[in-house]
């Protein structure tokens, strides 16, 4: 889609407004379908709410995250298709699912196997049709499973048990290396911080698997999916901040958090003299394994390799310190 920003008029930007206005982000003083200073501020406002780049523009990113948050729960008929179903409502499935013992993996909003498995487990205990359907019924049932205190969902704890027993070492680790490509200078920065990631894992006996040959610019959700078929261990990136802030990314959302993710971003980013920041980029919501994107106004070889050396030292670490959940 065409990115709108301040300035931009028509219906494309009286639908946004609509949407930021439904999601209680009043863009008041702004006249429908001018896209001013309210409009800009109430797409900022929505922006930080869901951790993505606030930048006040409306990009292809900031769209898909306006409409998925558009939905809630009861509101559409979710069930598994290609491409999958995603939004708040998938996310909020799949949450009250992980609570009360049925595993639907990450709570990433997106209708994949993980979460249609969880959906027919759970309507053959419930002893409804097991069609795999989210509609009324599972959704009256998943009402009256519904405990008073929230519980750890299997994913939360399958996190938790990967921090609690971390290996010693980096070697022989599979480390998934993601080198950004969003313009000609970010792919080539970030290549040759990922080839200086690649050589330090290589000096200490790891696996690097990178996610792009030097001439090519596959998207995002494409890498990400690499990724996951190559059965990664831990998933490195490196990127420019662009219209974003410098710091280490990990996965965050208004309804989950990457407990892995967070504490290897926290190690990282104490190392690098950066802060941790959860964000909600396609790499980090669609891989399965601990993920960080290091950005960095600024990358070269010197700065993958001392991001491999803050990894190693964590992992190394005392168990109590290093590899405790934050």
């Amino acid at each position: 889609m065409a990115l709108i920003r301040s300035g931009d008029s028509g219906d494309a930007v009286q639908d946004i407004q609509a949407r930021l206005e439904s999601l209680g982000f009043p863009v008041d003083p702004d006249q429908l379908g001018q896209f001013g200073p309210g409009t800009e501020s109430a797409v900022r406002a929505f922006q930080q709410s869901r951790r993505i780049a606030c930048d006040g523009l409306v990009g292809r990113e900031t769209w898909r995250t306006l409409v998925d948050a558009g939905y809630l729960l009861g509101d559409r008929l979710l069930f598994y298709r290609m491409p999958m179903l995603h939004g708040e409502d998938v996310a909020e499935l799949q949450r009250r699912l992980n609570a009360i013992g049925f595993d639907a993996g990450p709570v990433d909003g997106i209708f994949g196997a993980d979460t249609l498995r969880a959906v027919l487990d759970f309507q053959q205990n419930r002893g409804t049709a097991e069609d795999g359907l989210v509609g009324p019924v599972v959704i009256t049932e998943l009402a009256l499973m519904s405990r008073e205190t929230a519980k750890m969902g299997r994913h939360e704890v399958r996190e938790r048990v990967w921090l609690s027993s971390l290996p010693d070492s980096l070697a022989g680790q599979r480390v998934f290396i993601d080198p950004f490509c969003r313009d000609d200078r970010e792919a080539g920065e970030a290549w040759t911080a990922a080839m200086g990631a690649a050589a330090r894992l290589r000096e200490i006996g790891a696996h690097p698997l990178l996610s792009r040959s030097l001439d090519t610019r596959p998207a995002e959700r494409l890498r990400a999916e690499h990724a996951n078929e190559r059965a990664a261990d831990i998933v490195i990136a490196f990127a420019l901040p662009g219209t974003d802030v410098p710091g280490v990314y990990y996965f965050s959302s208004t309804m989950s958090r990457s407990e892995s993710g967070g504490a290897m971003a926290e190690s990282v980013a104490a190392a690098i003299g950066v802060e941790p920041i959860g964000r909600m980029t396609p790499l980090l919501r669609e891989t399965r394994v601990p993920a960080i994107v290091v950005c960095l106004p600024r990358l070269d070889a010197n700065v993958g390799a001392e991001v491999i050396s803050a990894l190693v030292a964590w992992f190394a670490g005392d168990p109590d310190q290093a590899r405790s959940v934050r």
